[in-house]
């Protein structure tokens, strides 16, 4: 067997790691319920239509985010998993009920479209600096050909003549 290779500690050693690794595995999925109520309840909006998250609904007398909580802590409760809840939701109340749309069939689109839109801007300003750098400048026809040389010379001469600087 593959433990007979290791020496007495290192075989301890190993057995120790090997049980941490287990109990890791094994106590991953454990979570207190009012963890899940917590992650549940702020994956959820209210339906009351004032636009908050379920769980910090702040209405006075709100109807729909007490009864809602209460649906929420029973499912909790019983085990039933993530999905399972957010979809009784879903049902009873409509799509409107989650925070967040899911990540499957059309709701996609409103995951892409941001990172898309900012993508075609980026290419479209990058376009038309490109277009703004690359296009040749056109002096009006109408004006006199710049002076250059000794013309230029003669022309400041005669300007500090007459201005006397």
């Amino acid at each position: 067997m593959f433990i007979r290779f290791f020496p007495g500690p290192m075989r301890k050693r190993l057995f120790q790691s090997a049980l941490l690794l287990a109990c890791v595995f094994v106590f991953l999925g454990a979570g207190d319920e009012s963890a899940r109520f917590n992650d549940l309840g702020h994956r959820m909006m209210c339906a009351c239509g004032c636009n908050q998250i379920l769980l910090e609904c702040n209405h006075v007398g709100c109807s729909y985010s007490d009864r809602m909580r209460a649906e929420l802590m029973a499912g909790v409760e019983r085990g039933d998993n993530d999905d399972l809840t957010l979809q009784a939701f879903v049902q009873k109340y409509g799509p409107t009920v989650l925070a967040a749309p899911t990540k499957t069939g059309f709701n996609r689109v409103a995951w892409i479209m941001p990172y898309a839109a900012l993508v075609l801007g980026l290419a479209l300003v990058s376009f038309i600096v490109h277009a703004w750098r690359s296009r040749p400048l056109v002096a009006p026809s109408d004006l006199p050909a710049p002076v250059r040389g000794i013309e230029l010379d003669r022309f400041r001469t005669q300007a500090r003549k007459e201005t006397q600087i």
